[in-house]
C-alpha cells in the first residue's frame, strides 16, 4: 500500500476530526493562560501546532519504512538520538559542552537499553516495531536529559559562590560539585519513579490499553508495559547519570576554576573573575 492509498483511507478523516475536538480543548488552555496574563501562549500554540505536524510526518515516515529494508530503520533511530540532543540541549543553554553531553549520554543511554532489548526479543527486529518503541526510549532519554541539566544549572548558578569559595581551599573540583550532580540525577527520575509507583492503580499506559483493545492477553499485555517501563527508566537514569558526569567535567577550566555558564559560547568557557 502506498502513502497516498494510506492518506484516502477513512480512518484518517476520522483521526482529523478527532484533532479538531482536542485542538479545541488546547485552546481552553491557551485562552486561559492570555486571561492571566501567564505569557505562554505563543510557546504553548507553537508547540502544539510543531507537535501535530512533527507526529503526523513521522507516522507518514514510517509507513514509507515498511516498505524499505531493516538495517535502514538504524539509521532513523540515530538520527532520531541526534535531534533528542539538539532539543534536549535547550534546557541546560550555557552549560559548557552541553551539546556534547547530550549527544553521547542519548547515544549511550537509549542506544544501551535499545541494543539489549533486542537481543533479549523485547523488541522485535523489524521497522515496524524498531523506530515506534525506539522512538518512545529516545524520548524518554531526551525528557530526563533535560531535567538534570536544567536542575544542574539552576544548581550551580545558585551556589556559585559557595562552590568558588570550597575550590579556593584546595578541594577537588569533582568532590564540590559532585552533591548538585546527584541532586540532578534525582530530581530528573522523580517523574519516572512517580509513573512506576502509580502503574497499574492510577496510570494505565496507552500501549497496554492498546494492546488489550487489540484482543492480546491482558495479563501479557501487562507484562510487556511493565518491561517499557523498564526499559524507560533503564535509558533515563542511564542518560542523565552520563550526562551530569560530562558537564561535570565540561564545568571546570584546566586550571579547575569554575567556567561562567553563560549563553555565548565564549563567555561559557571564561571563569569567573577573567
Amino acid at each position: 500500500m502506498t502513502l497516498l492509498d494510506r492518506v484516502a483511507e477513512p480512518v484518517v478523516l476520522e483521526g482529523l476530526l478527532q484533532v479538531a475536538v482536542a485542538s479545541l480543548l488546547a485552546l481552553v488552555v491557551l485562552a486561559v493562560s492570555y486571561r492571566r496574563s501567564l505569557d505562554l501562549e505563543s510557546e504553548l500554540g507553537r508547540a502544539f501546532v510543531r507537535g501535530f505536524v512533527q507526529v503526523v510526518a513521522m507516522g507518514a515516515f514510517i509507513g514509507v519504512l515498511f516498505s524499505v529494508p531493516f538495517v535502514w530503520s538504524g539509521g532513523v533511530v540515530l538520527a532520531m538520538m541526534a535531534v533528542a540532543a539538539w532539543i534536549s540541549k535547550d534546557r541546560g543553554e550555557g552549560v559548557p559542552g552541553v551539546l556534547r553531553a547530550s549527544l553521547v549520554s542519548i547515544l549511550f543511554g537509549a542506544g544501551v537499553v535499545i541494543v539489549t532489548m533486542l537481543a533479549a526479543g523485547a523488541i522485535e527486529p523489524t521497522v515496524r516495531n524498531l523506530v515506534p518503541v525506539g522512538g518512545m526510549i529516545i524520548a524518554n532519554a531526551m525528557k530526563t536529559n533535560s531535567l538534570a541539566l536544567d536542575r544542574f544549572r539552576g544548581e550551580v548558578a545558585s551556589n556559585r559562590r559557595e562552590i568558588e569559595a570550597v575550590l579556593a581551599l584546595g578541594v577537588p573540583p569533582g568532590r564540590v560539585i559532585s552533591d548538585y550532580v546527584t541532586t540532578s540525577v534525582r530530581a530528573s527520575l522523580i517523574p519516572m519513579v512517580d509513573s512506576l509507583k502509580s502503574l497499574g492503580l492510577v496510570y494505565i499506559p496507552g500501549m497496554m490499553s492498546g494492546m488489550i483493545l487489540a484482543g492480546a492477553n491482558p495479563i501479557y499485555a501487562a507484562e510487556y508495559q511493565f518491561v517499557i517501563m523498564a526499559m524507560l527508566f533503564a535509558a533515563g537514569g542511564l542518560t542523565s547519570m552520563t550526562s551530569t558526569l560530562l558537564v561535570r567535567r565540561y564545568a571546570f577550566t584546566e586550571a579547575e576554576q569554575l567556567k561562567r555558564f553563560g549563553e555565548a559560547g565564549d563567555d561559557a568557557d571564561r571563569p569567573v573573575g577573567e
